[in-house]
């Protein structure tokens, strides 16, 4: 088990969101925070507190990326021409891991990362097993042919809880997933509010 595998249970209640729109998520039972004082009335947050609370909660969608991770992604954003919150979400959707998510090969973010690290997972033909690796447009994603029993596999590409976006060129029978193109924001299928403009205030400010 991942580390970070736990994270996910708590994510949700301590945002008070259904992060990963999940039908388990512990929001869909009680919407406030864990621990004897979750049902506290909640202070206003600060403008640094809600900058910080977009960047967990868009970090902590990704599995939880580390915040070396995160940082690395954000600067790498900031060297480019375009906007910054845009291109964030660009190159976070262009993971590996949120590839083989978006393409429903695995049920969660987390099982994504597990499955690349394993061994699982080929881009263009090659064997690649770091979850972090950056695809381009164009780029086949491939279950190995090994893996593509695995009852993880086949619950995932049955699932009718979300659907594959439309910058992924999925082909069920072979198991692939060609990146079409990188998104933008409004592209991104997240089941709650995303707002990368507040982590570039955060990292700015």
């Amino acid at each position: 088990m991942s580390k970070r595998d736990p994270v996910k249970h708590k994510l949700d209640r301590r945002m008070g969101e259904n992060i990963w729109g999940r039908a388990k998520s512990p929001v869909n039972r009680r919407s406030y925070g864990p621990g004897e004082h979750g049902q506290r009335r909640k202070s206003k947050l600060s403008d640094f507190g809600i900058q910080l609370r977009a960047k967990q909660k868009l970090k902590g969608y990704y599995g939880n990326i580390t915040e070396k991770q995160f940082r690395k992604t954000y600067d790498e954003a900031t060297r480019r021409k375009g906007n910054t919150a845009e291109l964030l979400i660009g190159l976070l959707e262009s993971r590996l891991d949120a590839i083989v998510y978006r393409a429903k090969f695995v049920p969660t973010v987390f099982a994504a990362r597990q499955f690349v690290n394993h061994g699982h997972v080929s881009v263009n033909g090659r064997r690649t097993n770091i979850s972090s690796f950056r695809c381009k447009p164009g780029d086949v994603v491939e279950v190995r042919e090994r893996s593509r029993t695995m009852a993880l596999v086949l619950e995932a590409m049955e699932s009718q809880e979300r659907d594959v976006p439309e910058y992924l060129d999925i082909d069920p029978k072979s198991m692939t997933a060609t990146f079409v193109r990188v998104p933008e924001l409004n592209d991104v299928p997240y089941p709650t509010k995303m707002e990368p403009n507040l982590v570039v205030e955060f990292y700015s400010s």
